[in-house]
């Protein structure tokens, strides 16, 4: 089993910035993949970034491009989501998810943070 822990969300005012972290535990030498996830009310979850445990391969959805940056710390087993420009639309609860080898989806989910942007 693994179990993720987040931190870092908050409040702040549009075009400010905020860092979500989120530390795996348990049995991480099974990490093939990390990511985040985002829900706002009334609104579908969005895969918005997600990054390969052996390097590289970070991809974004369009609704974050060039604004939000994921990153990680393997010697931590820590991934990180930098968060900047942030915008009101960008309001949701934030998870982290983890994906073991050999499977097609995310395996283990974090309990979520809150994220919220004024405008």
């Amino acid at each position: 089993q693994v179990q993720l822990a987040e931190s870092g969300g908050g409040s702040v005012q549009a075009g400010g910035s905020l860092r979500l972290s989120c530390a795996a535990s348990g049995r991480t030498f099974t990490i093939y993949r990390m990511g985040w996830f985002r829900q706002a009310p009334a609104k579908e979850r969005e895969l918005i970034a997600t990054i390969f445990w052996s390097g590289g391969g970070r991809v974004y959805a369009e609704s974050v491009q060039g604004r939000f940056t994921i990153g990680r710390d393997n010697a931590e087993n820590t991934v990180y989501l930098q968060m900047n420009r942030l915008k009101p639309e960008d309001t949701a609860v934030y998870y982290c998810v983890l994906q073991i080898p050999g499977t097609r989806d995310y395996d283990y989910w974090g309990q979520g943070t809150q994220v919220t942007v004024s405008s």
